[in-house]
C-alpha cells in the first residue's frame, strides 16, 4: 500500500504544477468539458441545504463552489498543496468552507458527522485494499441516511493529456457495484448493520456527446440498514440475483418479444402509449423501463425523449447495449431506485411504467413523487399485477411472498393514484386481457419450443411455460388481477 501512495504522489507532483483545471482534468478539453458536465453532475445529487457536506478529491474546487452555495458547511479535501491553495484562493472568502490537505487513506472523521461525501475522480487512485477501507470509513463517517456520490473513468483514461507513467487503476462498473454491495459497518451497542444502496448509477451524457466515451460513471449511493428480507443485502441484489438474472431476462424477451420484458410486448406497448396522444419533443420518464423496447418505440414512433429508470443492473446493462445499436440520443436510461431518485418539479410531460411498480411498498408516497415530478397537465399511465379481494388462496400468499411484491385491488390502486394528487383517474380491471395475453404467449411458447431450447434449454422453457400457466390458474380464480390506470395533473 505504501508504494501505492509513492506512486500516486508522484504521478499528481507531475500533474499540479500549476494548478489549472486542463492539468486537473489531465484534458486539453477540461474548460469545454466542465462548462457541459457540471449542471449534468449537479442535477444528480440530493438537496443539500443544511448538509455538512465532504468534498474528497476537491482539487482546485470545481465543485466547491458549487456546494458551498447550496450546504450549510463543506470541507473541501485534497492531497495535493497546489491544488488546496488554489481552492482556498477562489472559495476561501465563504464562511462555510474548510480546506484540509490530507491523503484521504490517513482521513478520519467522527461518526455520524457527515450528511453528504462527494468525491469526483478519486477512487481509481486507490488500491482495491485501499478502497474497501475507505469505503468502511466513509459509510461510517455518514449520518444513516446520508448520501455518498462518487464518479469515476471506468475501464481506460478518459483525458488526452501524456502521461509517461500511469499507476491510476481502471476498475469496470461492475467492479464498483460489486463493491458498493459488499461494504458494511456494525453501529456500536447495536445489532444493526449499515450498508450502501444504489439510487442511481449512469453515465456521464457530456462525454457520450462530446468525446464518445461511455465509461463516465457516476454512482449516487444512501447509507441504509441492511435488511435479508429477500436472501441478499439489498434488494437490488434480490432482482439482479433472482427475478431478473441475465439469462432470465433474456428468455422472458423471448416471450414477449424483442426489447419487451413486460406483459403483451409490443402490442400492449402501442396500445397503451397510443392513449398518450405523445408529441415531439416531450420528455417521458420510464420507471422500470427493462431493457427499454418501450422507449425506444416511444422515441422512434412520437419523437420524445425518454429517461428509462431501473433498479436492476442487468436490465439497464442490455438496455445500454441497445440503445448503442439503436442510435437514439434521445433515450437515456439509468440504474435507479424510483423512491429515492430526485428531480426537479415539472420535469416531465408523461410518467409510464409496465408492470413494476408491485414490488413498492408506499405506492402513495411514490405517486405523490410522480405528482411532483409531472409538469401541470401531465399525464401518468400505469400498467400493474394487482390481485382480488382477500382471503387469498394459500398458493397465492406464498407467490406473493416468495416475489416480495405489495398488491392491491384495482380500486384500491386508483384511489392511492387520486389521494396523490391527480386527477381524471381511470382505474381498469384488466384481467380479462391478461388472461387472453397469456394464453396467446402459450400458443407462442408452443411455436417455438425447438427454438427456444435450442438458444437456452429444456429447464428453461418449461420454467417459463410452467410460470404462466400458474399465472393463468392465479388469475382465473380471482387472486391475481391487472390493472391499467391513466390521470392527469392539474
Amino acid at each position: 500500500m505504501k508504494k501505492v501512495r509513492c506512486n500516486m504522489t508522484e504521478f499528481w507532483k507531475e500533474h499540479s504544477k500549476c494548478a489549472t483545471v486542463e492539468e486537473m482534468m489531465l484534458d486539453s478539453r477540461a474548460s469545454e468539458l466542465t462548462e457541459q458536465e457540471l449542471p449534468e453532475i449537479l442535477s444528480m445529487l440530493p438537496p443539500l441545504a443544511g448538509y455538512r457536506v465532504l468534498e474528497l478529491g476537491a482539487g482546485i474546487g470545481r465543485y466547491t463552489s458549487h456546494l458551498l452555495t447550496k450546504a450549510a458547511h463543506v470541507t473541501a479535501v485534497d492531497f495535493m498543496e497546489s491544488f488546496v491553495e488554489k481552492n482556498r484562493q477562489e472559495n476561501g472568502h465563504h464562511s462555510n468552507a474548510s480546506f484540509i490537505q490530507a491523503d484521504i487513506t490517513k482521513l478520519d472523521f467522527p461518526q455520524h458527522s457527515i450528511d453528504f461525501i462527494f468525491s469526483n475522480w478519486l477512487l481509481m487512485y486507490l488500491s482495491d485494499e485501499e478502497l474497501k477501507s475507505c469505503m468502511e470509513k466513509m459509510l461510517n463517517w455518514l449520518q444513516p441516511g446520508g448520501f455518498f456520490f462518487f464518479r469515476e473513468s471506468c475501464n481506460h483514461p478518459s483525458g488526452d493529456s501524456k502521461r509517461d507513467f500511469n499507476p491510476t487503476f481502471y476498475r469496470s462498473e461492475a467492479q464498483y457495484s460489486h463493491l458498493v454491495s459488499l461494504v458494511q459497518v456494525e453501529v456500536p451497542d447495536g445489532d444493526q448493520n449499515f450498508g450502501f444502496e444504489t439510487v442511481l448509477k449512469k453515465k456521464v451524457q457530456t462525454y457520450v456527446e462530446m468525446k464518445n466515451n461511455p465509461n463516465q460513471i457516476c454512482w449516487l449511493l444512501q447509507k441504509v440498514p441492511r435488511s435479508s428480507q429477500y436472501g441478499f443485502s439489498t434488494f437490488q441484489q434480490f432482482l439482479d440475483n433472482q427475478q431478473y438474472t441475465r439469462q432470465g431476462i433474456l428468455r422472458y424477451e423471448k416471450m414477449f418479444g424483442a426489447g419487451y420484458v413486460s406483459t403483451g410486448g409490443p402490442s400492449t406497448t402501442k396500445e397503451f402509449v397510443d392513449l398518450l396522444n405523445l408529441k415531439p419533443g416531450q420528455k417521458v420518464l420510464d420507471v422500470g423501463c427493462g431493457i427499454g423496447g418501450g422507449d425506444f418505440y416511444m422515441a422512434k414512433a412520437f419523437g420524445v425523449e425518454v429517461l428509462g429508470l431501473d433498479l436492476s443492473d442487468n436490465m439497464v446493462d442490455i438496455a445500454m447495449g441497445r440503445a448503442l445499436t439503436e442510435k437514439l440520443p434521445s433515450v437515456q436510461f439509468e440504474v435507479a431506485d424510483a423512491t429515492k431518485r430526485m428531480f426537479p418539479e415539472g420535469s416531465f410531460d408523461v410518467i409510464y411504467s409496465r408492470d413494476t411498480i408491485l414490488h413498492i411498498d408506499d405506492k402513495l408516497a411514490l405517486f405523490r413523487r410522480f405528482h411532483s415530478w409531472l409538469k401541470p397537465g401531465g399525464q401518468l399511465l400505469i400498467s400493474d399485477y394487482c390481485c382480488g379481494k382477500k382471503p387469498w388462496t394459500p398458493a397465492f400468499e406464498a407467490y406473493v411472498r416468495q416475489r416480495g411484491y405489495v398488491l392491491y385491488t384495482p380500486s384500491e390502486y386508483g384511489k392511492f393514484i387520486q389521494e396523490a394528487g391527480f386527477c381524471n383517474v381511470q382505474a381498469e380491471d384488466r384481467t380479462a386481457q391478461f388472461i387472453q395475453i397469456i394464453k396467446t404467449e402459450l400458443q407462442r411458447a408452443e411455436a417455438i419450443k425447438d427454438e427456444f431450447i435450442e438458444e437456452f434449454s429444456e429447464e428453461d422453457y418449461f420454467a417459463i411455460v410452467n410460470g404462466w400457466k400458474e399465472k393463468l390458474e392465479r388469475s382465473n380464480s380471482g387472486d391475481q388481477t391487472w390493472g391499467l390506470f391513466h390521470a392527469r395533473k392539474n
